[in-house]
């Protein structure tokens, strides 16, 4: 998820302590049925003031990837960055403009200057790189493009996420379950469409390839934001669902799903929910014997 501010960003503490999330401004539905459908819907209750912080949290929250490894979660992190980075790199590369080449190298050298190391260091810290990062691409887009580029930037992203996600056989769940342990990093509480009451089922994996679905029931990159322009950070976006719907939704996409969202706020603060469909299957071409046979 996206529009960490820059800086040595929320090295991460307690799973509940400021973090990072998404959302973006409603979006028109196209008539290509591939284009994302964005609705923002007040969840039943809402008050007034939307994700403020000390938001009332779920009492019981659904995280089947809590438990993931901290190794695991280094290894998103460094996989994130690798998306970013080459994927901007591409879109410079197609835009063919010179004149920002050299800033472009400059950046890149902030980006890689004081990398972890990759056997000894913790989540956090590359937890810290991505988000510097991140802030830092983003930064440079919108100053010279405006935030109109930043979703040519999100297809380039899906085009590097296509080739280095793995693909783990669940069909629609695959490309659900890459936002459901992205919300992780952030300490995001989010539950999949199927899972149960049970605790012991918090992990099900959705039953149907052809769809999946997943509600962030509470979008912890807006604690983080909310703490971070406290302190005096600057942040490029005004909000930060401008770039990560727009980055989840392509990554879907280029999976081969048809992917869906919806921005909620209520009282547990800012959400999403999102589906990936698998596209209608063509019209079966008629076979050589039924033109033959008689009407």
């Amino acid at each position: 998820m996206s529009d960490a501010a820059e800086g040595g960003i929320a090295r991460a503490g307690s799973r509940d302590t400021a973090a990072h999330g998404a959302g973006t401004p409603p979006e028109t539905e196209s008539a290509d049925s591939a284009r994302a459908r964005t609705t923002v819907l007040p969840d039943p209750g809402a008050s007034g003031a939307e994700g403020a912080a000390g938001a009332v949290r779920p009492e019981k929250s659904r995280n089947p990837y809590r438990s993931m490894p901290d190794a695991e979660r280094s290894a998103l992190w460094r996989q994130r960055l690798h998306e970013a980075e080459a994927g901007l790199t591409g879109l410079l590369a197609s835009l063919g403009d010179e004149v920002h080449l050299t800033d472009w190298f400059a950046l890149q050298a902030e980006l890689f200057a004081d990398l972890p190391d990759a056997r000894t260091a913790p989540a956090a810290e590359w937890q810290r790189v991505f988000f510097r990062g991140q802030a830092l691409m983003e930064r440079f887009l919108v100053a010279r493009y405006g935030e109109a580029i930043l979703a040519d930037w999100a297809r380039a992203n899906a085009g590097v996420h296509r080739q280095v996600e793995p693909d783990h056989g669940r069909g629609a769940g695959d490309p659900v379950h890459r936002i459901a342990r992205q919300a992780e990093l952030y300490g995001s509480d989010y539950e999949f469409d199927d899972e149960s009451d049970d605790e012991s089922d918090a992990g099900t994996v959705p039953t149907s390839p052809a769809h999946a679905a997943l509600t962030i029931t509470h979008c912890a990159i807006w604690d983080y934001r909310e703490q971070a322009r406290r302190n005096g950070v600057r942040l490029t976006l005004a909000s930060p669902c401008t770039y990560c719907t727009e980055a989840l939704s392509a990554n879907i996409r280029a999976k081969g799903y048809v992917p869906a969202h919806q921005l909620r706020t209520g009282p547990t603060g800012h959400g999403c929910r999102w589906e990936a469909t698998a596209p209608p299957a063509a019209a079966a071409a008629p076979s050589p014997t039924d033109e033959l046979q008689e009407p």
